[in-house]
């Protein structure tokens, strides 16, 4: 079944357990899973779930069970689970979820009913704040599992490669912050190393994502720059203010 044919399919069944209560169906992320889902048919490592959400007027129990029933059919056919919202819960949640949400409104593509999406954005300071978090977060995971490793570059290897895709997550949450939206990970690296004046480093480190290991040497060289491209992230976003 061709991912455009499950989403189809979903929105069938979506309209079947909750009528027309059901007010938007909406494919986002992967610039809305290259519009609408044409390509691969077979769901792997290579070809990600299709992801939707669905705007509904109320969700009850009874709902949640009857559509529990339908996961492993939606899964065989290629979607991941729908995310489902109550009217209005997703624009009062914006704040609490700036950067997940705020990625959702930047790359989706509506499959039926309203776009339910068409008056909201995230406000610069929600997005600032979660980017703080976020790079405090990793500040500090650094810091224990630099700690843990007891001095074995090894074990210094596999906390970078590990901690790669959460950085790369950080410097396109920063770049949107700038304004710089898209999933294109080496041109968000670029901006934010000319923002925070350090060429090099988080390239390299956004490059290890899916990578499994890379060498002690290479490690014990890559963590002094990388380590001080966190500590430098953190104070740009700890000051950052709009323009």
């Amino acid at each position: 079944m061709a991912k455009s044919d499950a989403v189809q399919t979903l929105e069938r069944d979506l309209r079947g357990i909750f009528g027309t209560r059901l007010q938007s169906l909406v494919i986002y992320g992967e610039r809305a899973r290259a519009a609408r889902g044409h390509g691969d048919q077979h769901h792997g490592h290579d070809n990600p779930p299709t992801t939707t959400l669905a705007i509904i007027e109320s969700v009850t129990h009874d709902d949640l069970r009857t559509a529990a029933a339908r996961v492993a059919a939606w899964h065989d056919a290629g979607l991941g689970t729908p995310l489902l919202f109550a009217a209005r819960e997703f624009e009062r949640s914006l704040d609490a979820f700036p950067l997940e949400f705020g990625a959702i409104l930047a790359d989706h593509s509506v499959v039926s009913g309203s776009n339910p999406f068409a008056s909201l954005k995230v406000e610069a300071a929600d997005l600032r704040r979660a980017c703080e978090v976020q790079a405090r977060s990793h500040l500090l995971h650094l810091r224990e599992g630099f700690l843990e490793t007891r001095g074995r570059a090894d074990a210094l290897a596999d906390l970078i490669v590990a901690s790669a895709p959460a950085f790369a997550g950080l410097i396109t949450s920063i770049a949107r912050l700038e304004g710089h939206g898209g999933d294109d990970r080496p041109a968000a690296a670029r901006h934010v190393e000319r923002i925070v004046d350090l060429p090099g480093a988080i390239t390299e480190v956004t490059k290890l994502v899916g990578v499994q290991e890379i060498s002690s040497p290479e490690a014990e060289r890559l963590f002094p720059p990388y380590f001080m491209a966190v500590e430098r992230l953190v104070s740009y976003v700890d000051g950052w203010s709009a323009r």
